[in-house]
């Protein structure tokens, strides 16, 4: 079989290659950024890091700074959406939580769960984000475990017991606690980029 060189293909072929591998997989892109010059100038053009998908993008990588400026510079849905749901648990920032996310919405992204299964932003500091996540565990949980859509005998709030132990047939409500409360046990603000506000 001959081999077909990606530099044959027209220069929008290109992108379009380079911007489907940066959407799939972040070590493929950094491995096609390192193979020549020529695809390292690909992936560096604009449009690249507007497609990322910034919940494959494995945060133990240093140099994140630079990565969520660039993303937020090209518009990127993935940034733009972590970001809106920041300020709306998190922060007290009605209006730009309702911008950044109908920007996320009009470019299509769409997600239906957030769950970050390794905390990696660490920000304990933000008091309202915490005083929001407690009063939410002290009153609205509690309906998770009387609910008698299916028993739960166990009021361990590690993941392994609330994924276990209610059934599948729980209720709608007990199953968007659940959601919610895993989401606020698992979420840390990404606020420790200071100046983020001076993106904008």
């Amino acid at each position: 079989m001959s081999q077909f060189p990606i530099l044959a293909l027209p220069s929008e072929v290109q992108a379009l290659v380079v911007q489907r591998v940066a959407y799939n997989s972040f070590a493929d892109l950094y491995r096609l950024r390192s193979t020549c010059k020529s695809m390292l100038a690909l992936a560096d053009q604009r449009g690249v890091y507007g497609s990322f998908d910034l919940f494959k993008y494995p945060w133990h990588v240093g140099r994140r700074n630079l990565l969520l400026r660039r993303c937020y510079a090209e518009g990127n849905p993935s940034y733009l959406y972590i970001k809106g749901v920041e300020y709306f648990y998190g922060l007290d920032r009605e209006k730009e939580r309702l911008g950044l996310l109908k920007r996320a919405a009009d470019a299509g992204y769409e997600r239906m769960v957030v769950r970050d299964e390794d905390s990696v932003w660490l920000n304990n500091d933000n008091e309202r984000f915490i005083a929001k996540r407690n009063f939410f565990m002290s009153t609205v949980v509690p309906l998770f475990y009387s609910c008698p859509c299916s028993p739960c005998l166990d009021q361990d709030w590690v993941l392994w017991y609330i994924e276990c132990g209610k059934a599948g047939d729980m209720c709608n409500r007990c199953f968007w606690i659940k959601e919610v409360a895993l989401f606020l046990r698992d979420f840390r603000c990404c606020t420790c980029f200071p100046d983020f506000d001076t993106w904008q």
